[in-house]
């Protein structure tokens, strides 16, 4: 029997890729135009290259972590069309959702939020959109905005200094100032089943971060030293300015 070629086996297995990517890209698109029309103001974020990063920064402290821009905060947007042009001209970037604005997210270790939305669920309370980022969970609420009275807000600078993150290994509420990543973002070292995903997608409605916040305390106290480990004297909290 004469053996087939293999040019048409490679033809066809670079057709099944180009489809798959294809795929890939369209699901990508839909999960970030959900989250602008959930109202989620976005800005394109840089991206990892193998374990480092794409804005070439030697010894980048967070690879892939971080917006592009300086002026990210006034580049967020949730113009669809502006989404888009981000999307097509740099199809590798990673998107931020600037907090404060629409929403604030409540970002806890995993194992603590994973204990939070047992006793939320056997309590009957509802949770909004959350999202796993490798080993930290982010629940997104509604925001705080900038209340009249300015000794009743704080700003939350988190995650505007990524230097400063092990500094807060547990509850972290980013407020104004700050931003968390959106899915379907990458991680250095991350595959696309433990990437940055959803658990419960953007089209929830935001609830109360008061609602949450005592669950979500109680579990990062809760947490084993080795797991948390935060440093002694370390506060969760962003400082009140």
């Amino acid at each position: 029997m004469e053996r087939e070629s293999r040019l048409p086996r490679w033809l066809r297995r670079g057709a099944r890729e180009a489809a798959a990517g294809a795929a890939a890209a369209r699901v990508r698109e839909e999960l970030l135009l959900a989250a602008a029309e959930a109202g989620f103001p976005l800005a394109p974020a840089a991206h990892p290259d193998d374990y480092g990063c794409s804005c070439e920064r030697i010894g980048c402290p967070t690879p892939g972590r971080h917006p592009v821009s300086l002026a990210w905060q006034t580049q967020a947007t949730t113009d669809r069309d502006q989404v888009l042009r981000w999307l097509h001209g740099a199809p590798e970037a990673n998107f931020v959702t600037a907090t404060g604005r629409a929403h604030d997210v409540l970002d806890v270790p995993a194992a603590a939020g994973r204990a939070a939305l047992e006793r939320l669920s056997a309590e009957g309370t509802e949770v909004g959109p959350v999202a796993v980022v490798d080993d930290r969970m982010l629940f997104f609420t509604a925001t705080r905005g900038t209340p009249d009275d300015e000794d009743e807000w704080w700003p939350c600078e988190l995650d505007c200094h990524p230097e400063t993150l092990d500094e807060h290994p547990g509850l972290r509420w980013h407020c104004r100032g700050s931003y968390v990543l959106v899915p379907p973002s990458r991680t250095p070292g991350a595959t696309a089943a433990t990437g940055v995903r959803w658990l419960y997608g953007p089209e929830r409605p935001l609830p109360e971060p008061l609602s949450l916040l005592e669950a979500l305390t109680d579990a990062s106290a809760g947490l084993p030293a080795e797991d948390e480990e935060e440093p002694a004297g370390t506060s969760a909290w962003p400082t009140r300015r």
